[in-house]
């Protein structure tokens, strides 16, 4: 059909030593993200992934690391609108961004997040998940 748009849910990105993958649904019915650098793999469901529709895509981000006395890291990746047609998945180009938060009691005086970016290459695809029939008695 003319005009139809197939949107991917499933994300394989890398680049500067960061692996992502980012499927907007799972089998089970939520978002999953895994990250993967030099120091660190980290695997996020559900409500622990924040996705923030924007003009330029949408902003997924995840903490990669917590400390209770000195600040946090997050890991954010710009998904761009993609439009697969008959395809399966197509290549794509974007970015992610590595946010160091500052904090501490008192609070740091100056700029709080500091960011540093890295352009991320890979594949947007459409996976059909299909649930098998449970047999009735």
């Amino acid at each position: 059909m003319p005009g139809t748009m197939t949107s991917p849910n499933h994300y394989a990105l890398s680049g500067g030593g960061i692996h992502i993958t980012y499927s907007t649904t799972t089998f089970l019915g939520q978002p999953s993200f895994t990250y993967h650098d030099s120091a660190q793999n980290k695997t996020f469901t559900g409500t622990q992934i924040q996705s923030v529709d924007t003009e330029a895509g949408a902003v997924v981000s995840v903490p990669i690391f917590v400390s209770i006395d000195s600040g946090s890291t997050s890991f954010s990746v710009l998904i761009p609108r993609v439009n697969l047609g008959s395809a399966d998945s197509t290549n794509i180009t974007t970015y992610g961004i590595t946010a160091l938060h500052r904090f501490g009691v008192p609070a740091p005086v100056g700029q709080l997040d500091f960011y540093t970016t890295h352009q991320l290459q890979g594949t947007a695809s459409l996976f059909v998940s299909i649930v098998p029939k449970q047999a009735t008695p």
